[in-house]
């Protein structure tokens, strides 16, 4: 039971990320150009009630991530976020009054399918909570270089390429802060004082705020078909990472294990790429609602 939960709990907090990221595109495509990367952007966001509404949709989302983590592994949790596309899709049907595509089906079966073997295979554990200092300093480190070369390769690249590297350094820095979730949500376990005393909630609410400026900067320089597939498979490959590693979540090696799972995200990927194609989607950033 606690496992369905977990997974339900990911779901849920999958579709409300996916509601909020088509309000937050919408407002943040209306934002100054000058404003982008900027603390600023969000300045002149929160005076946007569609805004708003998606980063009230996104705190909601966050509870139920945050429950999920708590309760199991960064390896099963993390992945399951990407069905928010899923999500989107018959989102997308209803403000465009249009019907599923074949290549829409075609997509979310790709996700599903490869998504549900990778989790299959993989069956991973809970692992442990937390980590050395020294490991997580190593993971800042590693970590730090991908987001700065994506920081560094927008600045030099037009509106869709840029909204893609902006959306890829954030999905880098949720995948991290998702860890400091999961070690925050134990300390909270054993009492608030524990949390309180430690850095990671800080570093936690700092990475978050990053990265929030980085994906609306993403949403303000592209659509949502550049932005949401490059932010939807950043995030869950650097999570699953972190879980095998930092957390030692249990990820199944044997008999061939990893190039199945391998096979399983690629399977996965293409499908989120077909899905944020598809004119379901295109329309969210069009709909006037």
């Amino acid at each position: 039971m606690p496992g369905d939960m977990v997974v339900a709990s990911a779901l849920g907090a999958a579709m409300l990320y996916a509601v909020a990221a088509v309000l937050q595109q919408r407002a943040a495509s209306a934002a100054p150009v000058e404003r982008s990367l900027r603390l600023g952007l969000l300045a002149y966001l929160v005076a946007r009630p569609m805004w708003l509404l998606g980063a009230a949709a996104d705190v909601a989302a966050f509870g139920l991530q945050f429950w999920a983590l708590d309760h199991g592994s960064l390896v099963l949790v993390q992945p399951l976020l990407v069905s928010g596309l899923l999500f989107a899709l018959p989102l997308g049907a209803f403000l465009s009054r249009s019907a599923l595509r074949p290549a829409d089906w075609l997509g979310a079966a790709l996700v599903v399918t490869g998504l549900s073997v990778f989790l299959i295979v993989a069956n991973p554990d809970r692992g442990r909570a937390d980590a050395s200092n020294l490991a997580w300093l190593l993971l800042g480190l590693t970590t730090a270089v991908p987001v700065a070369l994506c920081i560094w390769a927008a600045g030099r690249s037009p509106g869709v390429r840029r909204a893609a590297f902006l959306a890829t350094a954030a999905g880098i820095v949720y995948g991290v802060t998702a860890a400091i979730t999961k070690a925050t949500a134990h300390l909270l376990d054993t009492g608030f004082w524990h949390a309180a005393t430690s850095w990671k909630p800080y570093v936690g609410v700092c990475l978050g705020i990053g990265g929030m400026v980085m994906d609306q900067s993403a949403y303000q320089a592209g659509p949502l078909a550049t932005s949401l597939p490059a932010l939807t498979v950043a995030d869950p490959v650097v999570s699953i990472i972190i879980g095998a590693v930092l957390f030692e979540e249990g990820v199944e090696i044997a008999h061939g294990a990893p190039i199945v799972e391998a096979m399983a995200l690629i399977v996965m990927v293409v499908g989120v790429f077909v899905l944020a194609r598809s004119p379901l989607v295109i329309s969210l950033d069009e709909s006037d609602s």
